[in-house]
């Protein structure tokens, strides 16, 4: 797998999973009915942020991306953030492992010293495992603060690891 930053001719791919993730309002906060101006606008972020794309080892596909930024701006600007959407048809196969390791590195690499996670869907299991087996730690949960299509009302963990 190849992590590269993003290309403005990325999104057209981006866009096709991006679309069908935040539709399915399972694991993202973003208007299901988000149009795709918007939608690249808030995923394909300007410096201090970077977005990067997860692709094939032959360079051919594109699997997966990540948006990595600070969390706030001003006395709060220490401590990264990101969020990371797979292409369903390659989920399983270590591709978000591979983007969340990616922005680790960078964030480190960039003088964060935390990174925090605002809103992970309680019933988002995988990411949530994946995250804590990176060392991340709940450290506050929103209860029934997100709305899900097929469980109702569910929780939002606050999720936070030292670089």
């Amino acid at each position: 797998m190849i992590i590269r930053e993003a290309k403005a001719e990325d999104w057209a791919t981006i866009w096709l999973f991006f679309h069908q993730i935040v539709k399915a309002q399972e694991t993202f906060a973003f208007e299901p009915d988000l149009n795709e101006e918007d939608a690249r606008a808030l995923w394909m972020v300007k410096p201090p942020g970077l977005t990067v794309v997860a692709m094939s080892d032959d360079g051919q596909f594109i699997l997966g991306s990540a948006s990595m930024y600070p969390n706030r701006s001003g006395p709060g600007a220490h401590v990264s953030s990101a969020s990371f959407m797979v292409d369903e048809q390659h989920s399983g196969k270590g591709v978000g492992r591979a983007l969340v390791e990616y922005a680790l590195n960078w964030a480190k690499s960039q003088g964060f010293s935390a990174m925090q996670f605002n809103a992970v869907v309680e019933s988002n299991v995988y990411a949530i495992r994946l995250y804590e087996n990176l060392g991340f730690k709940i450290v506050g949960t929103v209860p029934d603060a997100f709305r899900h299509p097929r469980e109702g009302l569910v929780s939002l963990h606050i999720m936070h690891r030292v670089l």
